[in-house]
């Protein structure tokens, strides 16, 4: 990164990000690619060799937030991951470019000989997998069999691969993988706490509009009090995002699973009173929240459904 880069915030990326989002989603996933890469924003973490940006983590806090708030259909947290990971070879490159998309399936491995929880995987080129000795492999997509999972979004399913001879185009290492892993983790309290914040606000512009015995529902003491909560709720999640980018008072590394966890659950709760509030239209067409709560609910399973928040809780237990 050169010397007046060293001037960039994080915060300046959310705008330019949100402007390239919203011109993505107006495209099919193939066109979107070049889009958002167009923008900087696939490559954002990449290595300058690469055609990236080399910036750290905390500058993609701010663009997968923007993609949750707009409810983007597109593996971008992925892809920007797998390109940072990828250091400087040509697959790397690639997806900085937007020329490849790149998913990550979060369960499975490659000695267990199937792979699951991959978002958008049907679409994209290439897949990144546990290899189940610590490191992770990225499969070409092609060739695997892919069967599709609609239990929590029919619209847009999760997938199950079938890892019989896969082709390998890279491996990552222990080291690499669980850093990756880590920033993972970050990114997608970002992005799910993003679609809590672009709910929020379509729900407060609802209710200040929405009159009724010649008053706005905003006026009511019961629901500004659960509007104050849910406020709480995603402002505190979004501070956790934050502070886990640095390390403690030790300078030791922060566990980043309380703060995932607590992502998952603080944005469910946002978004499915979000919809109670809209008196149920968050699950008609004109008011698609369900979109974004079907992406909590499959990052939560994901996650284990509580496995993160009870894990943590034993290690803090075992610490002390």
């Amino acid at each position: 990164m050169s010397a007046p880069d060293n001037d960039l915030k994080p915060e300046e990326f959310a705008q330019a990000a949100a402007e390239a989002i919203a011109d993505a989603q107006t495209r099919g996933l193939r066109e979107a690619g070049p889009v958002l890469a167009d923008a900087g924003l696939c490559g954002v973490c990449a290595s300058e060799s690469a055609g990236g940006l080399a910036l750290g983590i905390e500058f993609a806090v701010p663009i997968v937030a923007a993609a949750g708030k707009l409810r983007l259909q597109w593996p971008l947290l992925e892809t920007m991951l797998v390109a940072k990971a990828l250091g400087e070879s040509e697959l790397a490159g690639e997806l900085a470019s937007g020329a490849r998309i790149a998913s990550w399936a979060l369960d499975g491995s490659l000695k267990d000989g199937w792979a699951g929880h991959a978002r958008h995987v049907e679409g994209s080129d290439w897949v990144l997998v546990a290899d189940g000795d610590g490191g992770a492999a990225l499969l070409a997509t092609a060739g695997l069999a892919i069967e599709e999972d609609g239990a929590l979004d029919p619209e847009h399913p999760q997938a199950w691969l079938a890892l019989d001879r896969p082709t390998v185009l890279a491996r990552l290492d222990a080291g690499t993988f669980a850093g990756l892993q880590r920033e993972a983790r970050i990114l997608v309290a970002a992005l799910v706490n993003g679609a809590a914040e672009g709910a929020l606000e379509t729900t407060a512009g609802y209710l200040s509009q929405r009159v009724q015995f010649g008053r706005p529902l905003s006026a009511k003491q019961a629901v500004r009090h659960l509007l104050a909560r849910m406020r709480l709720l995603q402002e505190a999640t979004r501070a956790g995002v934050e502070r886990v980018l640095h390390t403690d008072e030790f300078q030791r590394v922060r566990d980043t699973r309380p703060v995932l966890a607590n992502a998952l659950a603080n944005a469910a709760f946002v978004l499915e009173k979000s919809i109670h509030l809209h008196g149920g239209m968050g699950f008609t067409w004109e008011v698609p929240l369900h979109y974004a709560l079907r992406e909590v609910r499959k990052f939560d399973a994901a996650f284990g459904s509580g496995a993160l928040a009870r894990q943590a809780g034993r290690d803090f237990i075992q610490s002390v």
